[in-house]
């Protein structure tokens, strides 16, 4: 597959942004202070959703001044496309989280079929709880299911297609140092 590179350095340079890297951290900030109030004492497994949640994992992580397990899953639907189709699991959880309370830490909640159909995989394997972490909570009325909310957000933004920070344009650009918002798109 051949990329168009310039038409990926031009979507860049037309994008918004959103949150810029300090309002980010803050966020990030946010976000920690309450999951370390909630799951200090708890004994938590933490599974970072990749690959989008790899940056807010790598930035949150370091916050949060509890022991706890560390590991990773990998489901997708979008698989570098700009639409999402069925859910593709590429790397199940391989810790057991039987009676254990569970963080997920994902990117973006958008629609929420993936982080549903993961926090469903996590409870029918014997989870006691299971909380979400997100770092954006795009604001729309096309929620899977009308009860799915992260329990912990970053950012909200409006219903524009989004890149980095972990989220990507076709592949590309979850290095992008804050969140920005794909011109027209």
């Amino acid at each position: 597959m051949s990329v168009d590179l310039a038409h990926i350095r031009q979507v860049m340079a037309e994008a918004d942004c959103l949150h810029d890297h300090t309002e980010v951290d803050r966020a990030i900030d946010r976000v920690a202070v309450a999951i370390n109030a909630d799951l200090a004492e708890r004994n938590p497994v933490v599974f970072c959703v990749m690959n989008g949640g790899l940056v807010f994992s790598g930035a949150l992580l370091p916050k949060l001044d509890f022991p706890l397990e560390l590991s990773y899953l990998h489901a997708t639907r979008y698989r570098n496309a700009t639409s999402g189709g069925d859910l593709f699991w590429k790397a199940k959880p391989e810790i057991s989280f039987i009676d254990r309370d569970v963080l997920i830490i994902d990117d973006i909640l958008d629609e929420g079929h993936t982080l549903g159909a993961i926090i469903d995989f996590c409870h029918h394997a014997g989870a006691s709880r299971v909380l979400t972490a997100v770092l954006l909570d795009k604001k729309h009325d096309r929620k899977a299911r009308p009860d799915l909310n992260a329990d912990y957000i970053g950012l909200e933004c409006e219903d524009r297609y989004v890149f980095g920070y972990g989220m990507d344009y076709k592949g590309y650009w979850r290095n992008a140092p804050g969140i920005y918002a794909v011109k027209g798109l």
